[in-house]
């Protein structure tokens, strides 16, 4: 039986499209045993990927060297029996487990100067458009992997599934006393990027106040940097309607979100983590777009709705707006998100 190390991401939305290159290895080799080396809070979205055998936390924080800790690392791990390692991050530092493990064969990008690091890098990342393509690519050898056109398309690849459990889905509605006889919309407001990410509150209220309006429950997901802007969501709404909303942000574990927003028939989302957690658990999605472009990181399902302003400065990537005037998001109205629910 063959045996992969994967060396994945430290974002969330990364982890999650990183499913679709683990679907590829598995459909090519059906008994292959993938293993992933990750931040651990990674732990929760690789535990509901039917694909991954185990997920190995990584010892060493983002950003950090420590090349001690991922020598013994890498040592413990050559008693595994790898066979070939895939790594998906860019830095030099990331390919130093694969090495010192031993893996005779390590896959992976050109970035940092990684040539002793990796024996098979891969030099033309731009030729391929979506970074889900990038990873799929990985999959294949290099001499077929010239462009996107080598992969048929970003529709034919495998998309990710993160499974739901419904027993836990059934606990966390019941901890923080959510009601589900309602259809739910889901907001996820926060990005971990920077503000030319984030869609004014303002705008975000407007969709919670005309979803309440129409039967719905709305909660409300991010991490704990997130509750300000989600109570701000909250409290710009009608009172009347305020206990029609769920603030979750802070309060849920990674885990618990991935299950509650399965629960959800609608997510509203700018491009984050998040997004691609609603995409793979199956909503509607309706990601909403400012610096970025969905020509890159889109949610990868059919149930989506992307929204964005034409202005001529868009995309900028850029984490604050270098105009300083945030028109790419301030502009796209809150009417046009709205039109996408009714057609839902």
């Amino acid at each position: 039986m063959s045996k992969a190390l994967i060396i994945g991401p430290s974002w969330v939305g990364d982890m999650v499209m990183s499913q679709s290159l683990f679907k590829r290895l598995k459909e090519q080799e059906p008994d292959l045993e993938i293993d992933v080396l990750a931040p651990g809070w990674c732990k929760p979205i690789l535990d509901r990927m039917p694909e991954v055998s185990q997920a190995i936390e990584m010892p060493v924080g983002h950003g950090n060297f420590g090349l001690k800790t991922r020598y013994k690392l890498g040592r413990k791990l050559a008693k595994e029996g790898y066979d070939r390692a895939y790594v998906i991050p860019r830095s030099a530092k990331s390919a130093l487990v694969p090495v010192f493990a031993g893996i005779p064969k390590r896959i992976g990008w050109k970035g940092e100067s990684r040539y002793g690091l990796l024996n098979d890098i891969r030099p033309n990342r731009k030729a391929f458009q979506y970074m889900v393509e990038r990873l799929v690519a990985l999959a294949h050898p290099k001499k077929d992997m010239v462009d996107s056109s080598s992969l048929g398309g970003i529709n034919t690849l495998p998309r990710p599934a993160l499974m739901i459990d419904n027993q836990a889905q059934l606990s966390a509605t019941e901890k923080f006393d959510l009601a589900t006889d309602k259809p739910i919309l889901g907001l996820c407001p926060g990005a971990e990027f920077g503000p030319s990410k984030q869609w004014p509150v303002e705008h975000y209220a407007h969709v919670a106040q005309y979803a309440v309006e129409q039967g719905y429950q709305v909660w409300l997901f991010g991490s704990g940097k997130d509750t300000p802007t989600c109570d701000a969501i909250k409290n710009l709404v009608t009172p009347d309607y305020q206990p029609h909303l769920k603030v979750l942000a802070g309060k849920t574990s990674l885990i618990e979100a991935i299950d509650l927003l399965g629960a959800c028939k609608i997510v509203v989302s700018n491009d984050s983590g998040l997004m691609h957690v609603a995409a793979a658990v199956g909503c509607y999605v309706i990601g909403v777009y400012g610096s970025t472009s969905p020509n890159y990181t889109p949610p990868l399902t059919d149930k989506v709705s992307i929204i964005g302003t034409d202005i001529e400065c868009r995309p900028c990537f850029q984490r604050t707006c270098p105009l300083g005037h945030m028109k790419c998001l301030t502009e796209l109205s809150s009417e046009r998100v709205i039109r996408e629910i009714q057609s839902c």
